[in-house]
């Protein structure tokens, strides 16, 4: 196996992290390509969220946790957690605005990740993780609501669904 030419343990993992939370977040953005407007807000039933409730519960998660994500619990007291199931997108200009405004904050606390500090402790909730584990804590987290999205717009999209992966019986194809 060919090892990267400079890179260590820690510069690698940072990279392959945020490699993997970008194509997350495009991901679900080739989802939202696929949904009208109407069915942003549409669910399967009262228990369920919409993409638009989705939206708002990982971008207000992403900025509770990864602001001063090395210093603070993650779990801000200023976020309103049962706020972000009630939903206020009316639009994908919102979707995406709210969308990209905790992205923004995940990729902004990652680029500043230094070596040193991967196995210090941070707090979530009171309970103390890793640096790493909080990583990949979230790296869950994110992945189960963006296969949720996924998941609604295939059932909205119907027919006109794009599969944004290989398509079933085309593996041979490639």
């Amino acid at each position: 196996m060919k090892q990267t030419q400079g890179a260590d343990f820690s510069s690698e993992y940072v990279r392959v992290v945020t490699s993997r939370f970008l194509e997350m977040k495009k991901t679900a953005e080739k989802a939202f390509e696929q949904v009208e407007e109407d069915f942003l807000c549409w669910s399967p039933n009262e228990e369920s969220n919409s993409i638009a409730v989705i939206v708002q519960h990982m971008s207000g998660n992403m900025i509770s946790r990864w602001t001063d994500f090395l210093t603070t619990d993650g779990e801000k007291k200023e976020r309103n957690r049962d706020q972000e199931f009630i939903n206020t997108i009316e639009n994908k200009e919102q979707l995406y605005e709210v969308w990209n405004r905790g992205w923004g904050v995940l990729f902004h606390a990652l680029k500043d990740l230094k070596e040193e500090e991967l196995l210090h402790t941070v707090f979530i909730r009171n309970e103390p993780h890793t640096v790493i584990e909080a990583i990949e804590r979230q790296m869950y987290h994110y992945s189960y609501h963006t296969g949720q999205i996924v998941y609604i717009t295939k059932q909205v999209a119907g027919e006109e669904w794009t599969s944004l992966t290989i398509p079933k019986k085309k593996s041979k194809d490639l």
